[in-house]
């Protein structure tokens, strides 16, 4: 059993502590789900989050034969690394 001691702290000073840990426990979990990890499966919204592209010019990419789709029943899924794969340098 744990006692609980309460002691007086002002308002900015518990702002300042709830924004502290706050930003720790983004930063940790920027971390964790920063590694790359080639194999992920990217569902279409992932996808146009991943690549900053508008749903319909994925549909055109797929269509083209630009990227890759795999598909399970209804759901489209696109491979990390062949996303990565897909793209090719511009000439300066």
């Amino acid at each position: 059993m744990h006692n609980l001691i309460l002691t007086p702290i002002s308002v900015d000073d518990l702002t300042e502590k709830i924004a502290l840990k706050t930003l720790e426990f983004l930063e940790q979990k920027k971390a964790t789900t920063n590694t790359h990890n080639p194999d992920e499966l990217l569902t279409r919204e992932q996808t146009c989050d991943y690549l900053q592209i508008d749903s319909s010019t994925l549909w055109h990419w797929t269509n083209k034969g630009k990227v890759i789709a795999y598909g399970i029943g209804n759901r489209r899924y696109y491979k990390k690394a062949e996303l990565l794969e897909c793209l090719i340098p511009l000439k300066k």
